[in-house]
């Protein structure tokens, strides 16, 4: 092959692979065996107030939390197609920290199903972000009989553990069924994730990133199984509390709790 026959070779070549390199990334597909049924992107101007309800105050609830929940631009807004909760250093409402927290009753309620959420967390001593469901017979029944779902918990004193729990009727608060998982590299706040779980009749599966690390069935928890009924999603950045502490010096503010998606699949028919 002669020196211009391999030069124009090259520069072919090298007029090709920028064009390889900028092609657009796959978008996501849908777990095998499941179909959408509901999902938020967070793409719009602000929060969709047709999928999620803000929870507002400030009573500890019923963790001895810190924070006053507020619906205020400062503490929840949507932007650059993330939903941002923002845990903030200010006094309001009698607290000394406001934060948000939003949920789904009343808007989407499920038996069942692909529940998956893609979150970066917070970092600091005294942060509690979670993605959890609660039953929506709470009203009625109350807490622990309407059951709870933590499909992701993270204390800030943790800061490469996430937490997968169960609390029902026998088995709530310190005596909840559930098991961490460790990050292998670095800390959960230095990046995005996806945190699922997998809900089927007398069976739930906990996922990060894929990987399935626990499992529940009415067998593996030491009270009644309340979990064949409705629920609803909440998200929510509490601050302070029973389980993470109080923040001290070394917790900078704000922090915030970016999700860049949220949705559930039903079973493929």
């Amino acid at each position: 092959m002669t020196m211009v026959r391999i030069a124009a070779l090259c520069a072919t070549l090298c007029l090709a692979l920028p064009a390889r390199a900028q092609a657009p990334a796959p978008l996501p597909t849908q777990p095998p065996g499941w179909v959408l049924d509901w999902s938020d992107e967070f793409d719009g101007p602000g929060l969709d107030k047709s999928k999620w309800v803000p929870e507002t105050g400030g009573d500890g609830w019923g963790n001895h939390e810190l924070e006053f929940y507020t619906a205020r631009p400062e503490n929840l807004r949507v932007d650059g197609g993330n939903l941002v909760i923002e845990a903030r250093r200010e006094a309001f409402g009698g607290r000394h920290y406001t934060s948000a927290r939003i949920k789904t009753a009343g808007r989407f309620e499920r038996t069942y199903g692909r529940y998956e959420a893609r979150i970066k967390i917070p970092r600091g001593q005294g942060m509690w972000p979670a993605f959890w469901m609660l039953g929506a017979d709470v009203g009625k029944v109350g807490w622990p009989r309407c059951g709870e779902i933590d499909i992701m918990e993270n204390i800030g004193r943790e800061p490469d553990v996430v937490h997968g729990t169960l609390h029902g009727p026998g088995y709530s608060g310190d005596k909840a069924i559930g098991k961490p998982q460790l990050l292998d590299k670095g800390v959960y706040a230095d990046d995005f994730h996806v945190y699922a779980v997998e809900w089927e009749p007398h069976e739930i599966r906990w996922y990060r990133d894929g990987i399935m690390y626990h499992l529940a069935r009415p067998g593996t928890v030491t009270g009644d199984w309340v979990f064949e009924h409705p629920f609803f999603v909440i998200l929510n950045l509490a601050v302070g509390g029973d389980w993470p502490g109080n923040p001290d010096a070394r917790t900078a503010f704000p922090q915030q709790m970016l999700v860049d998606y949220v949705r559930v699949y039903k079973r493929e028919r």
